[in-house]
């Protein structure tokens, strides 16, 4: 029935009688019928499966993926699902519908050995009225369904998810209605006046088998179950529903009302419909995207369905989970990238505050990820049908979301005649939402002239905002800020690569907001999309999400958090003081919220104050915190309408101090034939006389280091794995982390060791295989050694990640602790890039890239593999201090000023390595330009310098 209303859609567009279309309309579900006791019951659960007709039967779980549950089936073969079930003995006169949120990718169901429909595409749900196949007591359903057809070809359904998706996807529904029933209710939102304060609903009503009797009475309620109008008409007659002055539906303020629909006969009501709603209007006017009349941001993420065990079939409780771990990291739109969300999603959306833009399961359509393309000729119209309904299918199922702001028309696909009349059944059908299609905007690639209401770019650099200034469209960022992904082994080896992501984003996303024209963005992507397959195959595209496929967060998350708060200091660097009055300059990027609206308060030194400044949205202003001379760190929190803290900085008056050390630690100097002996109190420090490297630093005779510390060059990886893939889908178990090694000395010149007034002083110069250079140690009467150097790098890795000084110590010293100015002044306590903390070494061979099959139990953190838990072996940039010790807490102490230096530890070779980094960079993810990819260096023939500064406890 749909793919007839498609083709007859079709033939008008060319006819070119197509003005104003109507939507095509699922039954809407009643939330009663009269004499029925629950007019619902889902078919959820268990189902018989097999392998067409007569093959082996086994059970599965609807909804899912029959692949995730171990069944693999080949291009071309049918699986059955069967089962039982009873219809109500009181639904006994009515008509019974059933209903399949979504079923991958063709499905065909049969009741009782009787063919009731076929249905194209996944993700978007269908129906049918299986009354006349029903019989008493129990009834047989059947579904054939095939994966691989031309629905999930368009999408790339599979081959983005790196595996067959196939199956009864979403859940299955079956409901009864009365003969006489409401067949289709789309509710319109909009202002009738000017300062969107006045609300009125048109709906879009229609009745089957209605007669002279039969009214529609409306009930309105607000949040608080009040009544706010009531209205009862004939069916037949247009509705629109004044509901005067309302609170409007914001992401920052979700109010939602309740339609009550009752159809009566006679006065009686035999059915009742209830449909939550919100008051939300858009628009755009003179190049900028309203909503409600007020400019806005879209601060937002990509989200794939995506779970490692249930692959693309999630359950409502994941669907909300995502909803709330995306709003509380201050998002307030979600891409649903590739397909269109579930129910259960876009409800939660409703209730928490997301935009959302829906996107058909339409995907590289004449793009070079698609190879099919090479074969299909992307201008042919036998495309257009499936285009279309795609888009329709989606639009009927969430047209009465006021989440719902953009349809997206498909992803990262080539313009065309066929997509412009695809727009033009979108907006026939829907004028009150705008549209998008997933191309460029600018440049020559994969731009071919869209006319979406909202121009789209991915993937700009940190200029791409002001480049939207000379745009006559709003521009949408649709994927931008990759998350690293693709180099994977760098991942695999320093998991603080993560920790790098939020400061570029900060640049990227200040940039976005005071460029006008520029909508916003989605960061690419939300969820990593990975999948433990039940042959023990781990597939997809990675680890690129802020949150993990357990829907823990990762580094990125806080950063995104940050990036996208609502409330920022813009001061923060350099704090303005007038008398003992501290001012910050506060900027409100809430679109609607007003900040006296909302709380902020101070803590100095333990005393709190609360305020609510009147900063209107967008605008800037002064809050005046009172601090005497003597007072500490002042700490500043944010929290939204809702309770909820969006922003929390730390202000620091004076600079942190070093501590001091103990002085007049006995120097002295012996040798051998092989080495130098320093003497620094109890301290020893073996230096060879062939190569000039420290062997071995003792302390009352207990080895600390056992090497170094040495010059390190760690080479930028993008390996990612080296499957053979077609678009980056090359995550699989074997990836390995990476070792690394210091330079290897082969010998020394001109060594001298001096004793002066406060310190022993040794000097060489120093070749290796691949450089030559200075290298200076000095260990003072403090307890301290220094160490300079300057290399003249001669080697062939000359992209580097980092470079430094290499210390090895024994794997027994497999605690971290550290200090260090982070790019934020706060950080969460399980976040690896806190500021200060400590890290155990834990650890853990595993058998590939991550543990296949096993949910972890703790935070992401704690994960491990042969070179430490993520915590342990991840970089800290910036540090103050960073140690490793043993149980009995003896170890290795380097200070630094807290703006420079890195700190990477990890085990390798049954050594504990620890890497003093003069230069570390944000990793090779190659998706990501600038301002990510920035202070990327060339170190060929150049000379580097550096030096390092420890002490033993």
């Amino acid at each position: 029935m749909m793919l007839k209303k498609i083709f007859l859609i079709v033939f008008l567009l060319f006819n070119g009688l197509l003005l104003q279309a109507q939507l095509p309309s699922l039954t809407p579900r009643p939330a009663a019928v009269i004499d029925i006791q629950q007019p619902l019951m889902l078919l959820n659960g268990q189902w018989q499966f097999s392998n067409g007709m007569n093959g082996k039967v086994s059970t599965i779980a609807v909804p899912g993926e029959w692949e995730m549950q171990g069944h693999f089936l080949k291009e071309g073969d049918t699986a059955m699902y069967t089962r039982s079930f009873t219809v109500p003995a009181d639904w006994k006169g009515q008509l019974v519908k059933l209903r399949f949120d979504g079923v991958s990718s063709w499905g065909e169901v049969w009741i009782n050995g009787q063919k009731v429909v076929a249905h194209e595409g996944g993700f978007v749900p269908f129906e049918a009225d299986i009354t006349p196949q029903l019989q008493p007591g129990e009834n047989k359903v059947q579904v054939l369904v095939k994966a691989l057809t031309i629905s999930d070809r368009l999408g790339c359904v599979s081959q983005y998810a790196v595996h067959t998706v196939g199956g009864i996807l979403r859940k299955v529904t079956l409901f009864a209605v009365p003969v006489a029933h409401i067949n289709r209710l789309y509710i319109t939102p909009r202002f009738s006046d000017s300062r969107y304060r006045n609300g009125d609903l048109m709906t879009d009503i229609a009745v089957t088998n209605a007669n002279g009797h039969t009214q529609l009475q409306f009930t309105l309620r607000d949040a608080q179950g009040k009544t706010v109008l009531q209205k009862k008409v004939a069916v037949g007659m247009p509705v629109v529903l004044e509901a005067g002055k309302v609170q409007p539906w914001t992401p920052e303020i979700p109010y939602l009302y309740t339609l009550e629909v009752a159809l009566q006969q006679d006065g009686i009501t035999t059915e009742k419909l209830v449909q939550l709603t919100g008051f939300r209007q858009v628009e755009i006017k003179d190049g900028v995207l309203l909503v409600n009349g007020m400019p806005v941001k879209l601060r937002g993420v990509n989200r794939h369905e995506t779970h490692p065990l249930l692959g693309r079939s999630l359950t409502p409780a994941l669907c909300r989970q995502d909803a709330a771990l995306f709003k509380a990291a201050n998002c307030n739109y979600i891409r649903t990238s590739h397909y269109p969300p579930s129910e259960e999603f876009l409800e939660a959306a409703d209730e928490l505050g997301l935009f959302v833009e829906s996107e058909s399961a339409i995907t590289w359509i004449q793009h070079g990820a698609s190879p099919i393309w090479r074969s299909w000729n992307y201008l042919d119209e036998k495309y257009l049908p499936f285009f279309i309904q795609a888009n329709v299918d989606k639009m009927q199922a969430g047209y009465n979301h006021p989440a719902i702001i953009i349809w997206s028309l498909a992803n990262e696909s080539y313009w065309s005649p066929l997509f412009a009349k695809v727009l033009a059944v979108v907006k026939s059908m829907d004028s009150s939402r705008v549209t998008t299609f997933h191309d460029q905007c600018w440049g020559g690639f994969n731009n071919g002239g869209s006319k979406a209401d909202i121009a789209v770019y991915h993937y700009p650099g940190l200029n791409g905002a002001a480049a939207t200034d000379t745009m006559k469209r709003p521009v949408l960022f649709g994927e931008y800020a990759h998350i690293s992904d693709y180099n994977r082994r760098e991942l695999a080896t320093d998991p603080g690569i993560r920790s790098a992501y939020g400061a570029p984003l900060v640049q990227m996303y200040d940039s976005i907001f005071h460029h006008s024209k520029c909508l916003g963005g989605a960061i690419w992507s939300g969820i990593d999309d990975i999948f433990h397959m039940p042959d023990g195959r781990i597939v997809g595209y990675g680890p690129w999400g802020p949150i993990d496929g357990w829907r823990r967060p990762k580094p990125e998350y806080y950063g995104m958090k940050k990036a996208y708060a609502p409330v920022v200091i813009t001061n923060l660097q350099n704090p303005e003081h007038k008398g003992n009055v501290l001012l910050l300059r506060i900027e409100n990027r809430f679109d609607f919220t007003n900040l006296q609206q909302t709380t902020v308060k101070s803590v100095v030194d333990g005393v709190e104050k609360v305020y609510h400044p009147a900063i209107a949205p967008h605008r800037q202003g002064i809050l005046r915190v009172p601090v005497n001379a003597a007072a500490g760190p002042v700490l500043i929190t944010f929290t939204d309408v809702a309770g909820n803290v969006v922003n929390e900085e730390k202000v620091s008056r004076l600079d942190w101090v070093t501590r001091e050390l103990s002085i007049n630690y006995p120097l002295s100097v012996t040798e051998n034939e092989a080495t130098y002996q320093v003497h620094q109190g109890v301290n020893e420090y073996k230096i060879s006389k062939l190569t000039g490297v420290i062997l071995s630093a003792s302390k009352d005779g207990k080895e600390i280091l056992s090497q170094g510390p040495v010059f390190s060059v760690v080479p930028a990886n993008e390996e990612d794995g080296g499957k053979p893939n077609v678009a980056g889908e090359t995550y699989q178990n074997n990836i390995w982390p990476l070792k690394n090694y210091p330079l290897y000395t082969l010998f020394t010149k001109d060594l001298t060791v001096k004793q002066q007034s406060h310190e022993i002083v040794a000097e060489m110069n120093v070749t290796y295989t691949n450089a030559s250079g200075k290298i200076k140690y000095h260990f003072s009467d403090v307890g301290e050694v220094k160490i300079n150097y300057e290399i003249h790098y001669k080697g062939e890795d000359t992209i580097p990640r980092q470079y430094g000084l290499l210390m090895e110590l024994p794997a027994t010293f497999g605690q971290l602790s550290w200090q260090r100015n982070g790019a934020f002044t706060t950080y969460p306590a399980d976040d690896i890039s806190r500021n200060e903390g400590s890290a155990q070494l834990h650890a853990r061979s595993i058998d590939g890239v991550e543990v296949w099959g096993e949910q972890p139990k703790g935070p992401w953190k704690d994960d491990a593999n042969e070179l430490g838990s993520n915590d342990f072996r991840a970089t800290r940039r910036h540090i103050r201090w960073a140690a490793l010790q043993d149980d009995q807490q003896q170890g290795i102490r380097v200070t630094s000023d807290g703006k420079g230096q890195a700190v990477r530890c990890w085990l390798q070779d049954q050594h504990l390595q620890m890497l003093i980094a003069d230069y570390s960079n944000n990793g090779s993810e190659p998706f990501y330009g600038s301002p990510h990819s920035n202070g990327k260096i060339n170190i060929k023939g150049k000379t580097l310098q550096g030096s390092i500064t420890f002490s033993l406890f």
